[in-house]
């Protein structure tokens, strides 16, 4: 049976309806839950503005601007921020990853970390627990969109650092290659030169390398010219018999042993 409300009032809503709406607003008149995070790395550093109770007087007033309760302030005090290896860092991590925030407040962003890498593996492990990052230096929340540009923009600079570091070390080595430089372990058929830096021949080795090559050349089996070398009193570097491994990973680099190939020379240990 339908109960009409009294002319100009409004019907009331059912029980279900109002416990839900006192639930959803309830939830967003809440208090987040936010930790502090402080570091200094030397004493000059108080010298600067990054002192301790400088970071925590502007993270307790960010705190106040968002209504944030500061539920820990953690301090990692004579802590470098070249890697996140400190007892404060994994106090907060283990605090995110347990659920128990919903924002992380700094000072500014080098207190938490100065690398680029690790600033991105961070902000993308706080996105993963729904937790975020409040920097007052640079104005920096990452629960707005303008702070998910943000995030987008560190994994790709990130990113680009890898890659940019991963070329000019392969540029580096290709350099010192084609210049005779040791890259690593020195290949077979080579020793180090008087100066320590670049490779000359080996002549007992070369002579190796080059009766393999004409063993394989008139289609000598691999264990046959293992035998030969034997045969002839050659021993590997390490000073073992030759076998048919060992012979294979020369053949099977396909390469011409000589002194004028010393840059493309292939690594063959033995």
């Amino acid at each position: 049976m339908n109960v009409l409300a009294p002319r100009g009032e409004a019907a009331p809503l059912p029980a279900a309806i109002r416990t839900c709406i006192r639930l959803r607003f309830g939830a967003m008149l809440s208090t987040m839950r936010a930790i502090g995070y402080v570091r200094v790395s030397t004493d000059k550093q108080a010298d600067h503005g990054v002192s301790l109770e400088a970071q925590e007087a502007k993270i307790r007033a960010m705190a106040v601007v968002q209504g944030s309760e500061i539920v820990e302030l953690i301090v990692d005090g004579g802590e470098s921020a070249k890697n996140l290896n400190r007892p404060g860092m994994e106090r907060l991590l283990s605090l995110v990853d347990s659920g128990k925030v919903q924002t992380v407040i700094i000072a500014k962003l080098d207190r938490l970390t100065r690398s680029v890498k690790d600033l991105a593996e961070l902000l993308e492990r706080f996105q993963r627990r729904g937790v975020s990052l409040v920097s007052v230096a640079e104005s920096l929340d990452t629960g707005s969109a303008a702070g998910r540009l943000v995030i987008n923009i560190m994994t790709a600079v990130s990113q680009w650092e890898r890659e940019a570091i991963g070329e000019r070390t392969r540029d580096a080595m290709q350099h010192k290659k084609s210049s005779g430089q040791r890259v690593g372990n020195i290949a077979y058929g080579f020793r180090l030169g008087p100066d320590g830096e670049h490779l000359e021949p080996e002549p007992e080795e070369q002579a190796v390398l080059s009766a393999i090559h004409d063993l394989r050349a008139s289609r000598c089996t691999l264990r046959g010219i293992a035998a030969e070398l034997n045969a002839r009193g050659w021993r590997t570097r390490r000073a073992s018999a030759w076998r048919l491994e060992h012979v294979a990973r020369i053949v099977s680099s396909r390469k011409r042993f000589s002194s004028s190939s010393v840059g493309d020379m292939p690594v063959v240990q033995l």
